[in-house]
């Protein structure tokens, strides 16, 4: 691999060790997209948690935005590990969308609850669903419907794991913390992934490896429904040896 994809998956491996090995159990023809796509987000993500003054973290995002501008404009690229290959995986309209996760993000910089449940689902759609789309989309062309169903499932089985962190960071990160109300996201979760596994022969075979991040959504989901209270114990991730067995029955089968 060229030695800026190989910094952006060093990147992800240290940032975020479950997409890491997702994307390890992938073709490398596969990895060489993945790891950019996934490198920028762990950037765009770590961004308004490296500083405390909202307005630099306003700024990090700003460039990571002025940079998906180059890529949307096909003019020239600024020269980054991370930019730089980027921007041979992602096309005008896959930097537009992960130009909406970018100002999504800025929630993030800020103490304020989320608005309503409107205002989480459409975060949890432009962070979570546009990344895989775009990082399917970076491999052939998929059903966008599906994707973004799988992808919704998928971040709000990371935001529900996610939960104690965000809570001891000063955060509130969710509309209602009731365990029926956590039961009844984990639910919806569990609907939009049923639907997307519907669907899921409709994912061409190229495009599968950037689903194989989902292996650990289902049992998330399924924890957080039928035990909610796991969400603020933190205790909603399977065991490890299972968790490998899990991806790595899903590599082989190519079943997400």
């Amino acid at each position: 691999m060229h030695e800026d994809v190989i910094a952006c998956a060093d990147l992800v491996r240290r940032g975020d060790p479950d997409r890491f090995r997702a994307v390890m159990a992938a073709p490398v023809a596969a990895r060489e997209k993945l790891f950019p796509v996934y490198a920028f987000n762990l950037e765009v993500s770590r961004a308004p948690w490296v500083t405390e003054e909202p307005m630099i973290a306003e700024m990090r995002l700003q460039w990571w935005r002025d940079a998906l501008g180059e890529i949307r404009d096909g003019g020239p690229v600024r020269r980054h590990e991370v930019a730089t290959p980027l921007s041979g995986v992602v096309d005008a309209e896959g930097a537009e969308l992960l130009d909406q996760l970018v100002a999504a993000r800025r929630w993030d910089v800020y103490r304020e609850p989320f608005e309503d449940v409107a205002h989480f689902r459409e975060y949890i759609g432009k962070t979570s669903a546009n990344l895989l789309l775009v990082a399917a989309r970076s491999l052939a062309e998929v059903p966008d419907d599906t994707v973004r169903e799988a992808g919704y499932a998928l971040g709000l089985a990371n935001w529900l794991r996610a939960v104690p962190a965000l809570e001891q960071a000063g955060r509130i990160p969710l509309v209602e913390g009731t365990h029926q109300a956590i039961r009844t996201l984990a639910e919806e979760g569990l609907d939009h992934l049923a639907s997307a596994r519907a669907a899921r022969r409709t994912i061409p075979p190229a495009a599968r490896p950037a689903m194989l991040v989902l292996w650990q959504a289902g049992p998330v989901l399924k924890a957080a429904r039928d035990r909610p209270g796991r969400v603020g114990d933190g205790t909603l991730d399977t065991a490890p040896f299972r968790s490998r067995l899990t991806l790595m029955a899903r590599a082989a089968t190519g079943l997400w």
